[in-house]
């Protein structure tokens, strides 16, 4: 039996109660690191920004650009993703569907799990894009799936990343996303 067998197994009913910040992944509990950077915060504001000034709204009714959300992916995972592109979701409380667009920025506190967990849970539960942004490096790996596995669309630095696959005419401009940081 491995020590993880050994660890107790938590629910979403068990996650309702806690205090703080956590992620529950497959029954473990992740605390989630101490607030964010200033640079990681203004970055993903600066995406934010982007895709709700890019989307077209009147094209996507149903769709929304959102920060930190909850997403029960089962009773025993719950994912709190930076930024989503979610569509036909309409629960008030968490996410009940596979956001079409998710983007993680990365500390040094997460990379691993956002590189690794997050990117085989996203990429299972058929998430369309995967955005992992590198704050030190000013750089975004973009990951599309592709026949049920992601396919790395590119590094972006200073390129424009178009979500062809997605009707609500939505993109970011990295370069106007990191141009205040690269100073």
């Amino acid at each position: 039996m491995s020590n993880i067998e050994l660890l107790p197994k938590y629910t979403y009913s068990d996650y309702e109660l806690w205090e703080g910040d956590w992620e529950l992944i497959e029954g473990i509990p992740v605390s989630m690191a101490p607030a964010p950077m200033r640079i990681h915060q203004n970055i993903a504001t600066q995406i934010l920004t982007a895709m709700q000034n890019s989307f077209d709204e009147e094209k996507c009714p149903e769709c929304y650009v959102s920060f930190e959300n909850d997403w029960k992916i089962s009773n025993d995972t719950v994912l709190r993703p930076d930024i989503v592109f979610v569509c036909d979701d309409d629960n008030e409380k968490y996410l009940t569907k596979a956001p079409k667009i998710i983007i993680e920025i990365l500390s040094p506190s997460t990379a691993k799990k956002d590189e690794t967990v997050k990117f085989n849970i996203y990429e299972d539960e058929k998430v369309k894009y995967y955005i992992l942004v590198y704050p030190d490096d000013l750089r975004a790996k973009a990951y599309i799936l592709k026949d049920g596995k992601y396919t790395k669309l590119g590094d972006f630095t200073k390129e424009k990343l178009v979500f062809d696959e997605i009707a609500c005419d939505l993109e970011i401009d990295f370069d106007t996303v990191f141009r205040r940081f690269s100073r």
